[in-house]
């Protein structure tokens, strides 16, 4: 798992770096050299969406969803319990039914593409599905080995 987290998230920064690199240069060739480079700002668009759903599955690997912790402090521990399995059932099934969507999505879509670089687009579905199914794994994770309460997180 250490593996697979590393890999995602060092292939997170390459598309993190690509992300402010592809605008600056942009600015630069525009402003500077008077020679805008075409379809920057739709790979600009593509590369902040793959960032976006590819990142999703280390959130919630690293259990840093955002959670209102004060909230469930309060709760008698037998309450705290039942509803952190519940949220968690929850967001199982959410996260499959995304990811079930984008998967039919991308066979609807095989032939479209974007209109200037002709990106195509179950490139972004499939983010979308990677993300959404890789998140999905993560919370059967913690229905399976919930966090430890002392995190603060669910």
């Amino acid at each position: 798992m250490v593996i697979v987290k590393r890999a995602l998230g060092a292939f997170c920064v390459f598309v993190l770096v690509a992300l402010v690199a592809v605008p600056f240069t942009q600015v630069i060739m525009r402003d500077v050299f008077g020679a805008a480079i075409i379809g920057a700002e739709e790979f600009t668009r593509f590369l902040l969406i793959v960032l976006v759903f590819t990142a999703f599955p280390l959130v919630v690997l690293d259990h840093e969803n955002i959670v209102m912790a004060e909230f469930l402090d309060a709760m008698p521990t037998l309450l705290r319990k039942t509803l952190t399995f519940v949220i968690t059932a929850v967001a199982v099934a959410a996260a499959a039914f995304v990811a079930y969507v984008a998967w039919q999505t991308i066979f609807r879509n095989l032939n479209n593409a974007t209109p200037t670089l002709k990106i195509p687009f179950w490139l972004f579905l499939g983010a979308t599905f990677f993300g959404f199914a890789a998140a999905t794994l993560g919370h059967l994770i913690d229905l399976r080995h919930p966090p430890r309460e002392e995190t603060k997180v669910l």
